[in-house]
């Protein structure tokens, strides 16, 4: 593992010329929205915030917006046949197609990454409602992924423009997920570098660390991440491709099925991974398992832990030390029918890494169940 020079640039040293103050939301084209929505209520205990559709004057799609504390998912489905949307759905499955960033200048956000070379796909746009104005604005990433800049200091409504509060009688608790740690995206063959420089060059973000093969591999399988973080760190961004393994990586199968780069997985933070993890586990959300044997030495790697070892074990969670402290955490199975979309349960106990610790063990975990799938 190796640190990066540009690690120490803060915002004093370096004009940052894209401040974001944190996720706005992720919106994932679905194949039914209605029915996306439930489950991320029911398995994940989000919150109906917000709707659009036929009701509220859209002829052409249907969304839902549920959140939990600071995350806040969209789920979109088109309402009719031969529209972009939909043969995004075709190409991908229901997949992240947009990461939407929060900020104070939506214009001089789109100004700044285009002339610094970004592919534009939304003009600043001022979309208006009783309860204000929005400023949105919009840039390509990798494959089919855009970002889209969210101004929205002038509005007091309950989401965006054209959206309605969405009450429902059926509310299930939370479960205690607080923000978007970190999102991975995965690229093909040769474009990790690409990408990086993408952000470093276009969006001003800086390379917190960086993994090779050699750090992440397995008897089978290997790949390469480089972490990109913005100016005050909210926004971190791993980017992974696929490196030379015996075997197809974790990182090819995905490319494979969702046919090109895309966002692999978003890590949420909890403040106790155990509640957590348990309620997500009773709500029929299934995670990848480490063999046991993992749990036998874990004490020895990273020292003494607030938590118990024995609901580590049962749960399956990992933990991971660095020279800030450690952290926990877990990774669903795909939560989609293609091998794609998952997520990272995470809690941070001091540390600022990404568990290199538990690489070895939990690729070997994602290896067994490529062997099941019959794609390994």
């Amino acid at each position: 593992m190796e640190e990066s020079l540009q690690d120490q640039a803060t915002p004093t040293q370096k004009e940052d010329f894209l401040p974001i103050n944190g996720t706005d939301y992720i919106e994932l084209y679905v194949g039914n929205s209605k029915q996306a929505a439930h489950f991320y209520k029911t398995a994940f205990g989000f919150q109906s915030v917000a709707f659009a559709g036929l009701q509220t004057g859209l002829k052409d799609r249907e969304s839902y917006v549920v959140v939990q504390d600071k995350i806040r998912l969209v789920l979109t489905t088109p309402l009719k046949g031969g529209t972009e949307m939909g043969a995004h759905i075709d190409r991908h499955g229901d997949g992240v197609k947009v990461v939407a960033l929060w900020v104070d200048d939506a214009t001089k956000s789109f100004e700044e990454t285009v002339k610094r070379g970004a592919k534009p796909y939304l003009e600043p746009t001022t979309e208006s409602d009783d309860h204000g104005k929005v400023v949105k604005s919009g840039i390509h990433t990798y494959g089919d992924t855009v970002h889209i800049f969210v101004e929205r200091k002038d509005y007091k409504g309950v989401f965006l423009p054209g959206y309605e509060r969405w009450e429902t009688n059926y509310n299930p608790s939370e479960t205690g997920l607080r923000y978007v740690d970190h999102m991975v995206g995965n690229v093909d063959w040769g474009e990790m570098n690409k990408w990086a420089d993408f952000y470093a060059n276009v969006m001003g973000f800086t390379q917190l660390i960086s993994f090779d093969d050699k750090d992440i591999s397995t008897d089978y399988t290997a790949l390469m991440s480089k972490v990109m973080s913005n100016g005050n760190g909210r926004i971190k961004f791993p980017i992974n491709e696929p490196a030379e393994g015996k075997k197809k990586s974790q990182i090819e199968e995905y490319i494979d099925f969702y046919e090109g780069s895309g966002v692999q997985h978003i890590a949420v933070a909890t403040d106790n991974i155990i509640e957590t993890v348990t309620a997500l586990r009773d709500r029929g959300i299934e995670f990848l398992r480490v063999p046991g044997t993992y749990y036998e030495t874990l004490l020895d790697r990273v020292g003494e832990i607030d938590e118990d070892l024995e609901p580590l074990r049962d749960l399956g969670i990992l933990v991971d030390r660095d020279d800030e402290g450690y952290l926990l955490q877990i990774f669903t199975k795909p939560i989609e029918p293609r091998p794609t979309l998952f997520f990272e349960i995470i809690q941070r106990k001091g540390a600022k890494s990404f568990g290199k610790g538990n690489f070895k063990a939990l690729f070997e975990s994602i290896e067994r169940e490529q062997q099941l799938r019959g794609t390994l």
